[in-house]
């Protein structure tokens, strides 16, 4: 049923076969995170697929973003998952290898799932996905067999991976489970998916049970209330991040959007206001956000360094229409955004 991507092609194995890519070999210290991979297609112009004809080819998928965005501002980076034998599948494992991410990717009999972008009207996008019994959906606790959790700096899952399947929820647990026997923090972004989940309270369980044995907890306000069940309490950003605080995480970051961003670490909040721009799309600025606060905390820098580059990489996210295409390298941003775009 499956095999292993290997220098970004197909290559027929047992489950012991890996890809690497980037910078460094799978084992060393930096990020290790685990989720699906998907294809993107978006409309090239204004419409939906009702009208248009052309369509970006693309990929995507929250956890591959982050990687991304790490790879782009220089942390050490693997993305673990499973892909179909497919050209999609294909242009996943590239793609991520060639921005610089570790890749263990299995292939898989199911086909990658497919995310479609629509523009139906200036600055609307619709977001349809195809993914029930995708490749990505069948990841299980039989993958991390491909990986020491225990060599990296920290690992990070999302909200999305244990609602794909069982098999996938037991695999995102099974890795949040070594990580903490041996010491690894753990970062969780809750990412919500409604379209992916039976009912908000299924979602909200899971969530709490993820957030407990986290580290580190990202969420919207909407996605904060889920998790602690403050839903329509009125409660503030800064009280919101408490009560997920109390469910065990040290530190907490509340996204904010337009309004910028909030951090509770060890029960100080910090506060940092977003960087405006020219909005184009703002699906995977939540993923730039997250990337940039954790290559900051691999930096070492403290909560206000960690928050000012979160903003500044989840602005830059938005001003591009791709998923990940956006996302700022270190040299990107020397340059401050909102600057004459035209650089001479």
């Amino acid at each position: 049923m499956s095999g292993a991507h290997v220098a970004g092609g197909t290559q027929s194995g047992d489950a012991n076969d890996r890809s690497t890519g980037g910078a460094r070999a799978t084992g060393t210290h930096g990020v290790l995170t685990l989720g699906e991979g998907l294809g993107v297609l978006r409309t090239r112009g204004l419409g939906t697929l009702a009208h248009e004809s052309d369509l970006v080819v693309g990929t995507g998928g929250a956890e591959g973003n982050v990687a991304i965005g790490l790879a782009r501002l220089g942390s050490p980076v693997t993305w673990l998952g499973r892909v179909g034998d497919d050209g999609l599948g294909t242009r996943v494992v590239r793609e991520l290898r060639a921005e610089g991410v570790t890749v263990i990717a299995s292939t898989d009999a199911a086909a990658t799932g497919l995310l479609i972008k629509e523009t139906p009207a200036p600055g609307r996008t619709a977001v349809t996905y195809h993914r029930a019994g995708s490749a990505g959906s069948r990841l299980s606790p039989a993958d991390l067999d491909l990986v020491d959790v225990g060599a990296f700096d920290l690992l990070h899952v999302t909200g999305i991976t244990p609602a794909l399947s069982a098999t996938a929820r037991d695999a995102m647990d099974a890795a949040v489970d070594r990580a903490r026997a041996v010491g690894v923090p753990v970062s969780f972004d809750v990412n919500h998916r409604s379209s992916l989940w039976a009912d908000a309270s299924a979602a909200s369980a899971a969530y709490r049970s993820i957030a407990a044995r986290a580290d580190l907890v990202f969420a919207g306000v909407d996605e904060a209330e889920l998790v602690t069940g403050l839903v329509d309490s009125g409660a503030s950003p800064a009280d919101l991040a408490r009560a997920i605080a109390e469910l065990g995480p040290r530190e907490v970051v509340v996204k904010l959007g337009e309004a910028g961003a909030l951090a509770l670490v060890d029960g100080d909040v910090h506060e940092r206001a977003a960087v405006p721009v020219a909005v184009v799309d703002t699906v995977g600025a939540g993923d730039a956000f997250v990337a940039g606060y954790l290559a900051a905390r691999l930096d070492g820098d403290g909560v206000d360094g960690r928050l000012d580059l979160a903003v500044r990489t989840g602005a830059a996210a938005c001003t591009h229409p791709g998923d990940w295409e956006g996302f700022p390298t270190r040299r990107d941003l020397e340059r401050p955004l909102g600057d004459d775009p035209v650089s001479r």
